[in-house]
């Protein structure tokens, strides 16, 4: 894999920043909205500093990664995937797509090895550039990878922060060794892993301050990570290390964290476009490196969490969704 501090490789040889920006809150009006005419100017004023890649299931320009979930029994036939693509290229106003992320519901069903391989076909026919996976956990994501062939696999995104570190018991030796790059998401908590929430008190789950994704992490820091002291104890640990840094703040140490694992090729960040601007606060990322006191304070107090348990509570990579 070839990787500086910014920027990376994703196979076979596009060059990315090491940021991405996430569009699922432009899926919703329970994220917030905002005009048309305002989202596009957001999103050109990413793009103007340097985060040029957006990654959505209606992708965008200039750099989008789109997705296949495939949820419910289908006939894998090339024609039905070359349908799914096209789909997502006339999306996209494109005749290729850069990256193609795939999801496939149930396990039982092996046939995501079939649908794999017209995706090959078709990237071989120039419709996709790369194919990545999505959720799927490290048994798979093995089995697929040796099957198919070194170089078929470019990425696999899935859930990584230092709350949910089940990527490091299994997967990250799996990518590794057939050089596929995590693109992971969710690292900082749907916003919770941020100044924002440093001493404040417990949310109801069902707060109408919280939006779905919050409250999908709440539930996760609660009853699988911890306590809430517990994570405010994070928080202010999170701040300390910033503190160190200059300029920097707790969702850039948390993003950072995430990025030095050499398994990480991108982290994913969701943007609330023409609502809310972190731009200029994502870019302080690169300005620092989390030295060995800041990695053994984190370690220290993950130590006192239920982390490490959490491939086995809630499961592998990608598990809560298929239950």
């Amino acid at each position: 894999m070839q990787r500086s501090d910014t920027h990376f490789t994703l196979a076979p040889a596009t060059r990315l920043p090491r940021i991405w920006i996430g569009l699922l809150p432009l899926s919703s009006s329970a994220w917030g909205s905002a005009p048309a005419q305002r989202v596009r100017d957001a999103m050109a004023s990413y793009v103007a500093k340097g985060f040029t890649v957006f990654a959505s299931s209606r992708a965008a320009r200039p750099f989008g990664a789109a997705k296949w979930a495939v949820v419910h029994p289908m006939q894998v036939t090339f024609s039905a995937v070359q349908a799914a693509i096209d789909e997502r290229c006339a999306r996209m106003q494109t005749n290729r797509l850069d990256l193609l992320q795939f999801y496939w519901q149930d396990y039982q069903d092996r046939n995501y090895l079939t649908a794999l391989q017209h995706l090959l076909q078709l990237r071989s026919m120039g419709k996709v550039r790369s194919i990545g996976l999505c959720d799927f956990d490290t048994r798979r994501t093995d089995e697929i990878c040796t099957v198919l062939g070194r170089g078929s696999i470019a990425s696999n995104a899935v859930q990584f922060s230092i709350i949910d570190v089940r990527p490091l018991h299994g997967m990250n030796h799996v990518c590794e060794r057939h050089d596929v790059q995590v693109l992971a998401y969710g690292a900082l908590c749907g916003g919770f892993l941020t100044d924002r929430w440093l001493g404040q008190p417990e949310p109801e789950l069902y707060s109408s301050g919280l939006n779905p994704t919050q409250r999908k992490y709440l539930d996760v820091i609660l009853k699988a990570w911890g306590t809430w002291d517990l994570f405010q104890t994070l928080l202010r640990t999170l701040r300390d290390i910033a503190d160190r840094h200059d300029g920097a703040t707790i969702a850039n140490v948390a993003v950072r964290w995430v990025l030095e694992h050499p398994f990480v090729g991108a982290v994913i960040i969701g943007a609330r476009l023409g609502l809310s601007d972190h731009s200029d606060e994502n870019k302080r990322v690169f300005n620092f490196a989390l030295t060995d006191r800041d990695k053994a304070g984190i370690e220290a107090l993950l130590g006192q969490s239920r982390s490490a348990a959490m491939i086995m509570t809630i499961g592998d990579c990608g598990a809560e969704y298929r239950r």
